[in-house]
């Protein structure tokens, strides 16, 4: 299975260890899940950012008090 070697300060390591025992986690654990983690999360938002796009039109016509209103033009 590939691996990946990561360099962190003695700081960075000492917080790392603190939050994978907090997790009841191994550290290798913690940050191979933190990593996915947060790979995941961007997918999820672009995933979100799309659908939203595609059917805002229809949320506001369905929710028009809930829909934002347009800004006025700066002066």
């Amino acid at each position: 299975m590939p691996a990946l070697n990561v360099e962190y300060t003695e700081k960075e390591l000492a917080a790392l260890r603190a939050a994978a025992a907090a997790a009841g986690m191994s550290l290798k654990a913690y940050v191979h899940d933190a990593s996915l983690r947060d790979q995941q999360r961007r997918a999820f938002v672009a995933s979100a950012t799309r659908f939203y796009d595609e059917h805002v039109a229809e949320f506001d016509a369905a929710f028009p008090d809930e829909a934002p209103r347009p800004r006025a033009a700066a002066a």
